[in-house]
């Protein structure tokens, strides 16, 4: 049974003459999204071959929407599912992301929005176990430790160095820098820092909905530094925000983390570990969007490499541990600026 035919048999047989279903854009991933037009107003459905897989009591996508449902955090509304053919239907939050708006805000609109979703982020990572969800199960069972951070270069390596860029580094220099990535991990891995985190929180996953901020596509949150979502906010491969409000919202973060009593760091720390995290960040964004193109063929994500690389730069320049790796991907930062 193909999607279409999933979708039309969740209903019963006497509306199915009476639905629209329209295919719209999703995310980097295998779900499948499409807009369902009913007499009575619209949904969304998506299709997603992990649901028929999976246990629906320990589902990601519902178990982690239910946890921040209950802590106040808008996310759309689960309106009906179907385990075996994979199907959810989930509330419709219209068509403006966060990039639509904030190329249509002045200073002072984007800067009240951004502090917004950042009261957002901190309310997701003052998130702890409950009754419901304990830290033996996901969320909090997962974290972003050397091997997840690894796999995550070397995902870049693979698609960004070998595929997309193939030629500009010869074994002996990926090497060295598997080395490096390795070595860049290990001053990620700070448990003792960590807070929940959303995993993908930027401008394309956070809609606009009758003027309310809703968060989506957040079936893969996981433990990780609080930077790690505020990087994918502020460095964001969609969204270029002006250098003076980037660091203000860094600080408008940080002061919320310690005033909520979610870090420990100083604020020195705290932009160390930005910088560390957003060059990561960054270079696992590069390493997606360069499989999406070569691999998947989905062109949409090419014009998003070039602005990503772009960034690193910055990082590298102010942070001495970045040093030898920044030095190593001079081809690839060097071929992209000219």
């Amino acid at each position: 049974m193909n999607a279409l035919e999933s979708i039309r048999q969740f209903y019963l047989f006497s509306e199915r003459s009476c639905i629209g279903i329209d295919r719209i854009q999703g995310d980097a991933s295998n779900r499948q999204y499409f807009r369902v037009t009913e007499p009575s107003g619209t949904t969304i459905a998506c299709i997603d071959p992990l649901f028929r897989a999976a246990d629906p009591q320990r589902y990601p996508f519902i178990t982690i929407r239910n946890l921040l449902a209950e802590n106040g955090v808008r996310v759309p509304d689960l309106l009906g599912e179907d385990h075996h053919s994979g199907l959810l239907l989930i509330e419709d939050c219209g068509d403006l992301m966060l990039q639509n708006e904030a190329t249509s805000l002045d200073a002072a609109g984007i800067t009240l929005r951004y502090r917004q979703i950042i009261d957002i982020l901190i309310r997701i990572q003052s998130i702890r176990p409950n009754g419901k969800t304990s830290n033996t199960q996901p969320p909090f069972s997962l974290g972003f430790d050397h091997d997840k951070l690894m796999f995550e270069f070397d995902f870049f390596i693979e698609h960004a160095l070998k595929g997309f860029f193939g030629g500009l580094f010869d074994d002996r220099q990926i090497l060295r820098l598997q080395h490096e990535f390795s070595d860049i991990a290990d001053l990620l891995v700070r448990p003792e820092h960590f807070v929940l985190n959303h995993r993908d929180f930027h401008s394309r996953n956070i809609m606009l909905f009758r003027n309310e901020p809703v968060i989506i596509d957040f079936q893969d949150a996981r433990l990780g530094l609080p930077q790690y979502d505020a990087v994918s906010l502020l460095r964001d491969s969609y969204v270029r925000l002006d250098p003076l409000l980037v660091e203000e919202l860094k600080r408008y973060h940080f002061e919320l983390l310690r005033n909520e009593e979610l870090t420990s760091m100083t604020e020195e720390e705290y932009l160390r570990f930005f910088d560390l995290m957003a060059f990561q960040r960054n270079i696992k964004a590069v390493g997606t969007f360069c499989y999406q193109t070569t691999v998947i063929g989905n062109h949409s994500f090419e014009p998003c490499i070039a602005p990503t690389l772009a960034y690193l730069t910055p990082y590298i320049e102010a942070r001495p541990e970045l040093t030898k790796a920044g030095r190593l991907l001079e081809p690839l930062l060097f071929r992209k600026s000219r």
